[in-house]
Formats: C-alpha cells, structure tokens, sequence
C-alpha cells in the first residue's frame, strides 16, 4: 500500500480516538483512527459531505447506543 500523507482532525483530542484523514487524489477521500491505523475508510468527497449533513441534521441519533 502507498504511502499516504495523513492530517489530524482538529477537533480530535490530544489523547486516543483521533481522526486522521489523506485526500490522494479529488475524488478519494480515506480516513483512519488512530487506535485501529490499519483499518482505513475510503469515500468520495460527495458521499462524506451527505454522511456528515445527515449526522449535523440528526439524521443518525436513532444509531446511538447510548
């Protein structure tokens, strides 16, 4: 696998659970956490942009176990 340059979310906290994400190209975005490195999501920027209004709208509060 390539190389990849990874930026950390800045909201991320400066202990576990941080977000890191690498756009290699403009139609791929990946992201990764930094407890599971090698697990890495891959999306398009369109289909990240729905994931994250739908969360804002709470969309997705029905999936929360809490």
């Amino acid at each position: 696998m390539p190389t990849h340059l990874w930026q950390k979310s800045s909201y991320s906290a400066e202990a576990n659970a941080c977000l890191y994400v690498s756009t290699p190209d403009d139609a791929t975005i990946r992201l990764r956490e930094s407890d599971q490195p090698d697990t890495i999501l891959t999306t398009t920027p369109t289909t990240l942009h729905a994931l994250i209004r739908s969360a804002k709208a709470g969309q997705l509060d029905h999936l929360s176990t809490a």
